[in-house]
């Protein structure tokens, strides 16, 4: 069974930041991209960052220049480092993992969400 687990999320001012994180664990193969996604009430989820195992990277528009995402191979974990904090980037922020576990003797590629860690900033 494979497991993200986030932490990080809070409450903050306005220009402020915050460091997310998340863990993958579980019977884990190989991790390919890994990313951030965002649902503030009444609004679709929407893509914040991503990461290839590559550490290419991908921002929405919105958070580029005052987001960095970024990833430790050897824990299985991604970071997002987050600036300037508007009240705007108010939303529960969710892991996303696309990787490869085993499910008896076969190997298959699945996508992971984690339970999602509020972050709130106050103007």
């Amino acid at each position: 069974q494979v497991q993200l687990v986030e932490s990080g999320g809070g409450l903050v001012q306005a220009g402020g930041s915050l460091r997310l994180s998340c863990a993958a664990s579980g019977s884990i193969f190989s991790i390919n991209d890994m990313g951030w996604y965002r649902q503030a009430p009444e609004k679709q989820r929407e893509l914040v960052a991503v990461i290839t195992s590559g550490g290419s990277t991908n921002y929405a528009d919105s958070v580029k220049g005052r987001f960095t995402i970024s990833r430790d191979n050897a824990k299985n974990t991604v970071y997002l480092q987050m600036n300037s904090l508007k009240p705007e980037d108010t939303a529960i922020y969710y892991c996303n993992a696309d990787l490869r576990t085993f499910r008896g003797i076969t190997l298959q590629s699945l996508n992971y969400w984690g339970q999602g860690t509020q972050v709130t900033v106050s103007s």
